[in-house]
């Protein structure tokens, strides 16, 4: 069934027409095997992205089918990743508290401005653009991800709280202190889900061993009761340490409201006079000063119980029941007073509110997910985070647009379809905008997801729609099933999702290709590391290195004296230990030849022609030059003048026809002369030698069918 090609380009997915039979059958069934690990997954990687675990599902519905519908892959599966998650996660947190209203705010937002640029560089054709993140630098990048994502869930899998500062490696080793603290019913469950889904990967690949894990350890946690939640005042805190700090934090979280509060009004108050009095008027400038002013208390306050929450949720308590009616106490764990026994739990406060917080004393769940689908809507957009999220929205939309068009092609590879990387754009695109519509963090494609889609069977992207429609019946009907989801295992889920992540291979295999490539992806896993959790920091010093080195290549490129070769080729005189010319110079350059270059082409040129003193000669060899621009149009003309002026002849033999297209537009083709272009170095040596005068009997460059002295008149 045939379409106009504009049809086909606005809907893509027509080209799956005529459509059922078989191929329905087989993408039903691919569907609802991707379904099942993308559920708990989603829900795994919400939780990365610093989002409550049920918007997971919400980025695992829509976008998904549109992915599918707008893109060129029919096998891709899009949806909520690991490496997208993390950058979320890393972009945000030091804007606002993980899972609070306005983290998720941001995130909906960041997703709206990757899906802006993603569709803006599809719809121009800009899909070319994601080359300057090269391979070797995704190579380091992932690398060190993948180590950063499973690190981040060692907390978890310990049942130990993580701080959250400026320093991933100090979070780290805070957890690693707090290793006599684990929770072992939490280790239990995390390792128990770990073994299933290793031994379903080694045993019986084909099963869905996410699925499994997940509903043997949520059965478990729910028979055994597996959470312990309580609520307290802040009065019952025995601790005078911990309810000084609870106080303390409370009272800044009431500071902190009316401080936004306050800027609230005086940003409407600040717009409103900026149309009325104008920019610079004495009202604008001051109002402006004291919006600056308190968005630098509220950065303080905020940073103030980044610490203060931090250092709450290090302590561990005993709760001991109260007396008489009186309420319980949570005492530091070991000082329960002397009469008192505690309830067996070790408690720490989860979140502390106006005269309340809320504890745990077992292992975390994921709790309830809200049943029904996602309010639709247009994100709230905030300009004064504008700034502030652009950058790390250029990062993942190039990143995740690498990470999806490297597996359509991979996946490609074994279909034979074509990829159309700037129609993959506009489908990642449309996922994140339509995602951010229905309260999605950002997505893109998903290796693993895409695998279990082609390897069960999918033969269109109809796959990923049902695969989103039976994520709708999730979100509908099966939520409340999740509830007793252990944390511990959504934990491992990422932690078995991102070990096939690192491939310290592709680094050896890099170095060993170039040095170059490899420096540039060590370089981009070692400050990746190091700059976490400011991922976009350590993918941003790998790119501009690797851009800095291909320059620093191209600056000084490949420049070979040529010999002639017992064989009859043309080789390079140093390596092949050929004899010099007492003829002719000739010279091979491989490279562009541009602005940054041109220097290094002109003192290599002068020094062979000083090189070799008695060659009347200099035949420039170009086939290895691609390109020529005005900078090195100028050097040739300079370099061609001032050998005239030395007696020496410049020739040039196998110029390409864009390099002479320059040379003619600029009228340096005309003022060197036609007689000094041939098409390839055998014709233009030939050439010299049947025109040169009292050669010497032997003579290296000399062709073998030209005799040794020929009593012509020199060529010139």
């Amino acid at each position: 069934m045939s379409f106009p090609p504009l049809l086909q380009r606005l809907l893509p997915f027509l080209r799956w027409l005529p459509y059922g039979g078989a191929t329905l059958r087989a993408d039903i069934l691919a569907g609802l095997t991707v379904a099942l690990v993308l559920v708990p997954q989603s829900m795994a990687y919400a939780q990365l992205a610093g989002m409550p675990a049920y918007y997971g599902l919400y980025a695992a519905f829509l976008p998904v089918m549109v992915a599918a519908l707008w893109g060129s892959s029919n096998q891709l599966g899009t949806g909520p990743v690991a490496v997208a998650s993390l950058l979320t996660a890393s972009s945000l947190t030091p804007l606002a508290a993980s899972g609070s209203d306005a983290f998720i705010a941001l995130a909906i937002m960041l997703a709206l401005l990757v899906g802006i640029i993603q569709l803006t560089l599809g719809v121009f054709k800009l899909g070319v653009i994601v080359n300057f993140l090269s391979h070797p630098v995704i190579v380091g990048f992932t690398n060190a991800a993948a180590i950063i994502i499973a690190l981040s869930q060692v907390n978890k899998l310990m049942g130990v709280p993580m701080g959250r500062s400026e320093h991933f490696i100090e979070d780290i080793w805070g957890v690693a202190k707090l290793v006599g603290d684990t929770h072992l019913p939490t280790l239990a469950m995390g390792a128990t889900a770990i073994a299933i889904m290793w031994v379903i990967r080694k045993k019986a690949p084909k099963l869905p061993g996410v699925l499994i894990a997940v509903a043997v350890t949520t059965t478990a946690s729910w028979l055994i009761g597996f959470e312990q939640n309580a609520t307290a005042t802040i009065e019952q805190v025995a601790e005078p340490e911990a309810k000084t700090l609870l106080t303390e934090f409370v009272r800044t979280e009431s500071r902190i409201k009316e401080i936004s509060d306050q800027i609230v009004v005086k940003a409407t108050e600040l717009k409103t006079l900026r149309k009325t009095r104008g920019e610079l008027s004495h009202e604008v400038v001051t109002l402006n000063y004291e919006v600056d002013l308190l968005r630098l208390q509220l950065k303080d306050r905020e940073d103030e119980n980044r610490r203060r929450n931090r250092a709450i949720r290090s302590f561990v308590f005993e709760r001991a029941p109260g007396v008489a009616g009186e309420p319980a106490e949570f005492h530091a764990e070991g000082k329960v007073p002397a009469g008192k026994a505690g309830d067996g739990h070790r408690w720490r406060i989860v979140r502390a509110d106006q005269g309340s917080m809320k504890l745990t004393g077992g292992g975390e769940v994921v709790g309830r997910v809200p049943e029904g689908l996602p309010s639709v809507g247009v994100p709230k957009m905030s300009w004064d985070m504008l700034g502030s999220l652009f950058s790390a929205a250029i990062v993942i939309s190039m990143v995740g647009f690498m990470e999806a068009i490297s597996i359509a092609k991979a996946i490609a590879a074994k279909t034979k379809q074509k990829i159309d990387p700037n129609q993959e754009l506009i489908g990642q695109g449309l996922a994140n905008i339509v995602g951010a519509a229905t309260q999605s963090f950002p997505v893109s494609g998903s290796f693993s997801r895409s695998a279990v889609n082609i390897n069960a069977g999918a033969v269109t992207g109809m796959s990923s729609v049902f695969t989103g429609l039976l994520v709708l019946l999730t979100l509908l009907f099966l939520t409340p099933m999740l509830y007793h989801l252990p944390q511990a295992v959504l934990a491992a889920v990422i932690i078995m999702a991102v070990i096939g992540l690192i491939n310290v291979a592709a680094i050896r295999h890099a170095w060993k290709a170039s040095r170059h490539d490899g420096v540039a992806a060590i370089v981009t896993f070692v400050a990746t590391l190091a700059a976490a959790p400011h991922l976009d920091t350590g993918i941003m010093i790998g790119a501009g290195l690797a851009i800095g080195l291909y320059l620093y290549r191209t600056m000084s490129p490949r420049t070979v004296i040529l010999g002639r070769h017992p064989d009859g080729t043309l080789r390079d005189a140093k390596v092949h230990n050929l004899p010099p010319s007492q003829v002719v110079t000739a010279v091979r350059f491989d490279g562009r030849l541009y602005f940054a270059n041109v220097a290094f082409f002109e003192d290599a040129i002068l020094e062979a022609v000083a090189s070799n003193p008695q060659a009347p000669y200099l035949l420039i060899v170009g086939d290895g030059i691609n390109e020529l621009d005005a900078s090195g149009e100028e050097v040739i003309h300079h370099i061609v003048d001032r050998l005239r002026g030395n007696g020496v002849v410049v020739l040039f033999a196998g110029m390409k026809k864009q390099v002479l297209d320059v040379m003619k537009a600029t009228g340096l083709h005309d003022a060197i002369g036609e007689k000094a272009f041939f098409a390839s170095a055998d014709m233009a040596l030939e050439r010299i030698y049947s025109r040169e005068e009292n050669l010497g009997a032997v003579d290296g460059l000399r062709p073998a069918s030209v005799p040794a002295l020929v009593p012509e008149q020199r060529f010139g």
